[in-house]
């Protein structure tokens, strides 16, 4: 019997929130399945990063390399997938791939309903294409498959899991399904700039201990830690939920739970605002697969990245990878997978950026330039260099130290080889650039 999955995404959140004090849910359903440590983002930007997971691949493969680049028309989508293999398909909460970049040109749906062309094939629908932008941390509104308005009214994290539990409780027993049930939270709320957590938290994480990756840099974190970790806290209620759900239903048994996050978050402390950085603090995500489905094994250190996880839930839905994805199945029920030898990065909108993370080191280049002028470039320059082993809080970029030369060549070699790989032209590195 081929099992239910439901992906269950965040938005922004960094991976040492997955914790067992944190989030005792979804650290439960890990110790049960599989923990990745080692998980990190292919694009940490918002819409990008949906694309890949959408697509299976690369922001530069499947040209939504900004936020506001929706999916090509004709694109096969995880939900054409399944839907081709006898699954029913939902989408919950938010889309982020339909509307134009920029204001009064092209097609613009951010705060009204995403035609069903542009859905991505789901057949139950309980979304917004930019959530934040028609709802608060407290209440607001989605739209369904038919482009009727849903209201809500409370905590956001608490509704848009509301929708999911609803699907479960009402779906029929002739076929499996798959739930893309997308989170706004912990993401902040653009228009007020500020994180939102519930109300009745955040004052109970008031001390909650900050992490060391930020302390000894400036930005908001000293201020916003507390919303944003109660936010947390309020997804592994609603997963603490889904799965109280699930049993009562009967088919927690037979029932994938991915958990993760499309990047993490540094709180401006390596640029002006909360991404688009090379960094771990950014790069960075929780990931679980877990469920009554899932075969508990120890928690696995391979280096994985948010471009393996089409592959793999295709895979456990005994559902052929097509040969256009760019990533790897995973070391999930007993698959024997190859480790990566690095995970590799590509950044866009505050500049033109690729890197790459081995085990050891991390290496960034960025192309002269504003990243809004196109998606890729040939010329870069060496951005960051990082020895994680003996700087894991990525405080001195050897980049520009001579001690690093036959390091930093070695790497400039990795990065090429990805970029090459991806279809992007062969890069020329140059010098990092005086700071």
């Amino acid at each position: 019997m081929r099992p239910n999955i439901i992906f269950y995404f965040s938005d922004q959140q960094r991976w040492d929130t997955l914790n067992e004090k944190l989030m005792p849910n979804v650290w439960a359903l890990g110790e049960s399945g599989t923990m990745f440590t080692d998980s990190y983002t292919c694009q940490p930007v918002c819409g990008p990063a949906r694309a890949c997971l959408q697509t299976g691949q690369y922001a530069t493969q499947n040209k939504c390399y900004w936020n506001g680049i929706p999916l090509q028309q004709g694109t096969k989508t995880l939900a054409d997938h399944f839907n081709e293999y006898g699954y029913d398909t939902a989408y919950i909460g938010k889309w982020h791939l339909a509307s134009d970049r920029y204001e009064g040109i092209g097609f613009h749906c951010e705060k009204t309903a995403v035609p069903k062309k542009k859905q991505g094939g789901y057949k139950y629908w309980r979304a917004a294409d930019v959530l934040e932008f028609t709802s608060h941390g407290y209440d607001g509104y989605v739209f369904d498959e038919d482009g009727n308005k849903i209201e809500f009214e409370g905590y956001r994290a608490d509704c848009i899991n509301d929708f999911a539990v609803e699907y479960i409780e009402n779906h029929t027993a002739d076929k499996p399904f798959f739930i893309f049930l997308s989170q706004l939270e912990p993401h902040h709320q653009n228009d007020h700039k500020h994180f939102e957590g519930p109300k009745e938290l955040v004052e109970q994480f008031r001390d909650y201990p900050l992490p060391d990756d930020l302390t000894f840099l400036n930005g908001d974190y000293k201020e916003e830690y507390p919303d944003y970790v109660a936010a947390i806290r309020s997804l592994d209620n609603n997963v603490g939920r889904l799965v109280a759900t699930l049993k009562k239903k009967g088919i927690y048994d037979n029932t994938v739970i991915v958990y993760t996050s499309d990047h993490g978050c540094h709180f401006k402390t390596r640029n002006m605002e909360y991404k688009r950085s090379c960094h771990d603090s950014c790069i960075h995500t929780p990931l679980v697969f877990g469920g009554g489905a899932v075969q508990q094994t120890a928690h696995n250190e391979n280096l994985v990245s948010l471009i393996d996880l089409p592959p793999t839930l295709l895979h456990l839905a005994g559902i052929p990878v097509p040969a256009d994805y760019a990533g790897n199945i995973l070391p999930v029920n007993g698959y024997n997978a190859d480790e990566r030898d690095c995970v590799f990065v590509q950044i866009s909108e505050s500049q033109i950026g690729r890197a790459v993370r081995t085990k050891r080191w991390k290496y960034s280049a960025r192309a002269l330039g504003s990243g809004q002028l196109g998606h890729s470039a040939t010329h870069y320059f060496d951005d960051f260099l990082y020895d994680l082993a003996n700087d894991p809080h990525e405080k001195t970029n050897l980049a520009g130290n001579k001690e690093y030369e036959t390091v930093l060549k070695e790497m400039r070699t990795l990065l090429a080889r990805e970029m090459i790989k991806t279809g992007e032209r062969k890069p020329i590195f140059h010098r990092a650039l005086k700071k």
